[in-house]
Parts: C-alpha cells; sequence; structure tokens
C-alpha cells in the first residue's frame, strides 16, 4: 500500500462518526431466510394414508357387493378417468405437478415405455377389482401379502435384479403363511384366488417395469406425476374393455341405484389416495411405509370381520401373522429387528415403572382385542349379528344410502 493510500485511510477512519450505523458486511437479500419447520407431524400423514387406503378398499368392497353394482372394470374406469381430469387441472392450474416438466418425455418414448406399463396398472386394478365379487377383504388382503416375492420372481426374469437363493429364503415365509391361511379360508372361491393371483402378478411386473423406467435419472417421477402420465393410457385401456365385456349388460339405472355423489365420492377419495402417497414418501421413508401397510391390512382384516362379517378362523388368523412377519424380515433384516426388539423393550420396561396403571390399562385393551379378533372368526360374523348390521346401516347412510333404500 502506497503513502497516499495508507494517508487516506486513516482520514476516513478519524472522519467516521462513532454513532453512524455500520453497513453490513453480507447482502442480507443473498442469505436465505431460515426454513419453516413442517407444522404437521409425520403422524399425521401415516393416519391419512392408512384411512384413505382403508377407505378406498372398503369403499369398492360396498359398491361391489353390498350395492351389487358388479361392473368392476367400469369402476376402474370411473376412477383413471377422474384422475387424468384433477391431474390435468393440477397441472394447469397449480405448481404440484411442475416436477413433470423435467421428464423428457415424448410421444415415441410413451408408446414405448408409459403405455406397457398402463397395460400391466389396468389389468391389475381389474383383477384386484373382480377380485372383490368373490373374496372376502380379509383374505384378499392376506393374498396381497405375497407381492413382495411375485415382485422378486419377477425382477429375476426380467434381469433387474440377480437371482439370490438367500434372498428368496428370506421371503418365503410370506408364501408359507399365505398358504396356511388359504387353507382357513371359510368362504375360498377357486376363481377369485385365481384373479387375486393375476392381479399380483401384472402389478409385480408393473412395478418392475417402472423400476427400469426409473432407473435412469432423466425419468425421476413421484407418484402423482406418474399418475399424470398413466392415467389417460389407463382409462382408454379400461374403457375399452368396459365397452367390450360391461357395458352391453350394463343399465343406467344401476349407476342411479348406486347414486351419482357416491361415485363422485368413490373416485375422489382414490384420487385422494394417490395425493397422500407423494406426501408420505416425501416426510417419512420406504421403511415406514411398508411398516404401515402392515399395520393397514391388520385393520381391514378386522374391519372386514366387522363390517362385512367375514370369517377368519384361528388357523387364518395363524397364517397371516407368519406371512406378516416375512416383509418385516425382508426389509429389515435380522440384526436391525433384534435391534428395534430391543430398544422396544427397553421403552416398554421404562414405561411400566414411570406408569404401571397405564401399562396394565394398555395389556388389558390389548388382550380383549385379541379375544374380540378371535371370537369374531370363530363365529363368521363378529360377537353379534347385531353390530355387524348396525355397521353396514352406518356406511349406507354415510354414502346416503341405507341398507334399505336399495331398490
Amino acid at each position: 500500500m502506497g503513502e497516499k493510500e495508507r494517508v487516506s485511510a486513516e482520514f476516513e477512519m478519524k472522519e467516521r462518526d462513532p454513532g453512524a450505523p455500520v453497513l453490513p458486511v453480507v447482502n442480507p437479500l443473498s442469505e436465505k431466510p431460515a426454513q419453516k419447520s413442517d407444522a404437521l407431524h409425520p403422524a399425521v400423514y401415516v393416519a391419512t394414508w392408512i384411512s384413505l387406503s382403508s377407505s378406498v378398499i372398503l369403499f369398492n368392497k360396498y359398491l361391489l357387493d353390498t350395492m351389487k353394482f358388479s361392473y368392476p372394470i367400469v369402476l376402474t374406469t370411473w376412477h383413471l378417468a377422474f384422475a387424468t381430469l384433477m391431474t390435468q387441472l393440477l397441472a394447469r392450474f397449480t405448481t404440484v405437478l411442475d416436477s413433470r416438466k423435467k421428464v423428457p418425455m415424448t410421444g415415441k418414448i410413451y408408446l414405448r415405455a408409459i403405455v406397457p406399463i398402463g397395460v400391466m396398472f389396468s389389468l391389475s386394478l381389474i383383477c384386484g377389482n373382480l377380485t372383490y365379487l368373490y373374496l372376502s377383504v380379509s383374505f384378499i388382503q392376506m393374498l396381497k401379502a405375497t407381492t413382495p416375492v411375485a415382485v422378486l420372481i419377477v425382477s429375476w426374469i426380467m434381469g433387474v435384479s440377480p437371482a439370490s437363493m438367500k434372498t428368496l429364503g428370506n421371503v418365503a415365509l410370506i408364501v408359507i403363511g399365505v398358504i396356511i391361511a388359504s387353507f382357513g379360508e371359510i368362504k375360498f372361491v377357486l376363481i377369485g384366488f385365481m384373479f387375486q393371483l393375476g392381479g399380483i402378478v401384472f402389478e409385480a411386473v408393473r412395478l418392475v417395469m417402472v423400476e427400469k423406467l426409473l432407473s435412469s435419472a432423466e425419468f425421476k417421477m413421484d407418484p402423482l406425476v406418474s399418475l399424470y402420465y398413466f392415467a389417460p393410457a389407463c382409462a382408454i385401456i379400461n374403457g375399452v374393455t368396459a365397452v367390450v365385456f360391461e357395458v352391453p349388460k350394463m343399465h343406467w339405472s344401476d349407476v342411479e341405484r348406486v347414486g351419482y355423489m357416491v361415485l363422485l365420492a368413490n373416485a375422489m377419495i382414490a384420487f385422494l389416495l394417490n395425493v397422500s402417497v407423494v406426501f408420505l414418501i416425501g416426510r417419512t421413508s420406504g421403511l415406514v411405509m411398508t411398516l404401515c401397510g402392515v399395520l393397514k391390512d391388520i385393520l381391514l382384516v378386522a374391519a372386514s370381520m366387522l363390517i362385512f362379517a367375514d370369517p377368519v378362523s384361528p388357523l387364518k388368523i395363524f397364517g397371516y401373522s407368519i406371512a406378516l412377519g416375512g416383509p418385516f424380515y425382508y426389509k429389515i433384516g435380522g440384526n436391525k429387528i433384534k435391534e428395534h426388539v430391543s430398544g422396544g423393550t427397553r421403552a416398554w420396561g421404562e414405561f411400566g415403572q414411570k406408569r404401571p396403571v397405564a401399562r396394565k390399562l394398555t395389556i388389558g385393551i390389548m388382550v380383549f382385542g385379541l379375544i374380540v379378533l378371535i371370537l369374531g372368526g370363530i363365529g363368521g360374523s363378529g360377537l353379534a349379528p347385531g353390530p355387524t348390521d348396525r355397521a353396514k346401516g352406518a356406511i349406507g347412510a354415510i354414502l346416503g344410502q341405507g341398507t334399505g333404500a336399495a331398490r
């Protein structure tokens, strides 16, 4: 620094007013404001997803079986057409689907990649809804437990992952449990069983095809963006299928009997389920979603017993309990399970020391729930026919169609 510059700097320091405000050394506009924490607890997203997922299944069963709207392909087409409309509106008027602009989608890619996945998606939905005409909700959920096994085998066949007998052994527990549950199923219908197996296979193929598509960084899509692309193709495929097989024997009086608002509510809940999946994945993890899926299946089995009087034998409960252990072991692993069990044991012991009365009350509620589950399964219609009838009537009242209002 020269003599002139040093004197000038000293002069500026002397002339500066000590009380004058000091200029910031960092541009405040360049500093990012503190990010607001999410106002909702992850448990809210978990509860919302479980509620919507269970509602869709029970709602579809109610429409197809109780209300005798025996057109599962038409119902699936309606769901997909509604989803197409809603995703198009969201894309036009909101920023929820802006991530779709990052996907290099062309007409050629759409025909080569999206349409085949849409075909598998449509077939899985059609088979899944046809199953409700023949099997109980509880048995359907038990059969769905074999989906990880089907995905694993299909991924080997399609070369997505290398074959591993150790991995197959880990998920074999699921198959064993489902076989035991099948022997314990009282209302076993072969055609319904085959429809459900077909739906599982088609769903496994779809999942593996989606995995191959998303293996490229260019095609990263959240479930809502995926629905934006898949729903139109699936709606057209299902619509053509419905026109061939179901529309000729369908009457408009069937739609009026169910009610326009009921069908609208059914499609809205199905769409909100897809939206909830986006938030659930964003706020939690795949492991949490797997564990929540197990909890949802258990709740559905209990609900189907109370609402639809689905008989659940002790052998069926035993087999399903074994099948439920499969996803835990496959997803978490033996070591992680030991860690979670030991941590849960310590937490349970501390809870008992701090609140012994609450612990005893919790144990009593769990034992009572288990007794209700077993007795309801043995009886085939819950503890008594009255609660089941009231539950059905309550659902009909909510939907604006009491059980006595069906013509």
